[in-house]
């Protein structure tokens, strides 16, 4: 961006070109970019590359949502309209020929996107399982391992960050700034000048931690409340990035992590990897995620730990200013 002088140059050739880029370099003025290593390009073209995938298949799935609502068909009664039995009901409707034949081809393309995905998710979960960073941003609630995969695909190097503001400014997340003068600076939307793919994965991950209990879903519910829950997920999503850096940045699990449902995902990228499936195996610490009382328990302590967070909140008050000074604004998104 600091060079966008030279795109909106009125004469644009090689030569102006170059004699902006020999100025700016002998002012000092021309930036340096982090160029990521080979290991960590990969990552990035896997996820994005899974990315595609994914939204290819939102597509179709639309797509095949769209004849069925122009037809006024009813709404699938299934959970899932392409599983079995919503491909079962799906199959009973009664369509033209020609939007029969389209669906037909919309479904043999969702199948072969499945097979795709799967490699993908094969390919990632083997480049993760070592990876301690992975590991560690999948114990924050609502992190899968693509999320987290994605994320540090993205960041590449934490280090490159002083402070999670630098983070959040990196994927687009900080507000944009207004000010003039001495007036009083106006914050309007998120900038979403950065990486959009990560961006992207880390309001999916917000939307699924709010629903779940934990200090996360009451900072959701308390946005919620004043400004909307399209705007509590991306403060959700600012906070999950500002999490991610000082997890990642102190060498540190999410305190408030639930044991069994972390191993669930850990098994999860195990299986993915391709290690052996062992049927009835009740000693691991995956299969505790199956047994209800300890869920309900960990549940339990989630639940309590959001209240803690409420109390917190609601006896947070703000410094009393100076005499004469305007009184501090509480950044209600932090």
């Amino acid at each position: 961006m600091q060079v966008k002088a030279i795109a909106q140059a009125h004469v644009k050739t090689d030569k102006i070109d170059a004699g902006t880029l020999a100025s700016l370099q002998a002012a000092g003025y021309l930036p340096q970019i982090w160029t990521p290593d080979a290991a960590t390009e990969r990552k990035r073209r896997l996820v994005a590359r899974r990315y595609q995938v994914v939204r290819h298949r939102t597509r179709l799935k639309n797509e095949v949502h769209s004849i069925l609502h122009a037809h006024l068909i009813a709404k699938c009664p299934h959970a899932d309209l392409f599983n079995a039995r919503g491909r079962a009901w799906l199959a009973a409707q009664q369509l033209p020929d020609d939007e029969r034949a389209a669906i037909d081809r919309h479904v043999r393309e969702l199948d072969r996107l499945a097979e795709d995905l799967a490699l993908l998710d094969r390919e990632i979960a083997q480049d993760a399982s070592d990876d301690p960073a992975v590991n560690r941003l999948m114990t924050i609630t609502g992190v899968n391992l693509a999320v987290a995969a994605g994320i540090v695909a993205a960041i590449g190097d934490i280090s490159r960050f002083s402070s999670p503001q630098k983070l959040v400014s990196y994927f687009g997340l900080n507000p944009r700034v207004r000010q003039s003068g001495l007036g009083v600076a106006h914050h309007g939307r998120i900038s979403k000048i950065g990486r959009s793919h990560a961006r992207a994965m880390l309001v999916e991950a917000a939307w699924a931690a709010a629903k779940a209990p934990g200090p996360l879903h009451a900072f959701f519910v308390r946005i919620r409340a004043r400004r909307g829950h399209q705007i509590a997920a991306v403060a959700v999503a600012r906070k999950l990035t500002v999490l991610c850096w000082h997890l990642l940045t102190r060498g540190e699990d999410y305190l408030w992590a639930r044991p069994a449902l972390v191993a669930n995902k850990t098994r999860a990228m195990q299986l993915q990897t391709g290690y052996p499936q062992q049927k009835g195996n009740r000693r691991g610490p995956a299969y505790a995620y199956n047994i209800k009382s300890l869920r309900d328990r960990e549940m339990l302590i989630a639940a309590q730990a959001e209240q803690s967070y409420e109390r917190f909140v609601s006896q947070w008050k703000p410094r009393r200013p100076k005499s004469g000074a305007r009184a501090p604004q509480l950044d209600r998104t932090k």
